[in-house]
């Protein structure tokens, strides 16, 4: 992907989902369990408006609680109990164009503390470490995107 295209991808990514970034965790039962049971509906309900048995929604909620079960299934249970499945992949930390440019920034870090490490060993290491490190990032995102 051109450069310039993959910035503007990274920042619609991130305008989109800035709203998902607070998601509460999933239960230790899972969603599927939580939702049905929260909703007051039976295993033997869910499992009439699939046209499916009662332990087939049991496996499936004991699938998703150990992440084993596919999207489709997913979506199809949620849609029996009248929900819909949203799913996003988002950074752990962060932005994705912070993402994106931390292998860039970690080099950069490696050669100036190399460099700074044999300045030191002659007794001219620099004080703006920081500064030399942002400096040497920016030179290589820069680079990067022509």
């Amino acid at each position: 992907m051109k450069p310039e295209f993959r910035s503007l991808r990274i920042s619609q990514l991130d305008r989109s989902l800035s709203g998902v970034r607070n998601t509460p965790s999933r239960p230790a039962s899972g969603w599927l369990a939580s939702v049905r049971e929260a909703l007051g509906l039976s295993l033997e309900s869910v499992g009439r408006r699939l046209g499916t048995a009662r332990q087939v929604i049991q496996r499936l909620e004991k699938y998703e609680a150990s992440d084993r079960i596919t999207l489709r299934n997913l979506r199809r249970v949620a849609e029996a109990m009248d929900c819909e499945l949203v799913y996003a992949i988002v950074p752990r930390s962060g932005t994705f164009a912070e993402l994106a440019e931390k292998p860039a920034r970690d080099q950069a870090r490696r050669n100036v503390e190399s460099v700074l490490h044999t300045m030191a060993l002659e007794d001219q290491k620099p004080q703006n470490i920081k500064q030399l490190i942002e400096d040497e990032a920016q030179r290589r995102l820069t680079k990067k995107g022509k």
